[in-house]
């Protein structure tokens, strides 16, 4: 199994939590934009910390098991976890937040 593969699983249970919430009317343009910006932040970052940390050599990839398309050092792989947290766990906030009484 390739790791684009095994993300694949992760990004469409994050994007479908997220659209759950967002039909449902728990996600506001704010938390919406909130996790845009989150997204394009933890992006970002992982690129500028991966690189790193294969440039030094404490991570390295089996060339047959990535895609081959990098950011940076960072195989795209790499992305996905990122940007599925960014879109679940607020999902998963306002799905799981309780309303106010009254």
């Amino acid at each position: 199994m390739t790791y684009l593969l095994l993300n694949t699983v992760f990004l469409l249970l994050a994007a479908a939590v997220f659209l759950a919430a967002a039909r449902r009317g728990r996600l506001s343009r704010h938390r919406i934009r909130a996790a845009g910006i989150a997204v394009a932040a933890v992006l970002v970052l992982t690129a500028v910390f991966d690189s790193i940390m294969i440039g030094v050599g404490l991570v390295d990839y089996d060339p047959s098991r990535i895609f081959g398309v990098r950011i940076g050092l960072a195989p795209i792989e790499d992305f996905a976890y990122p940007v599925a947290a960014a879109l679940l766990l607020p999902a998963l906030w306002a799905l799981l937040e309780r309303k106010p009484n009254g």
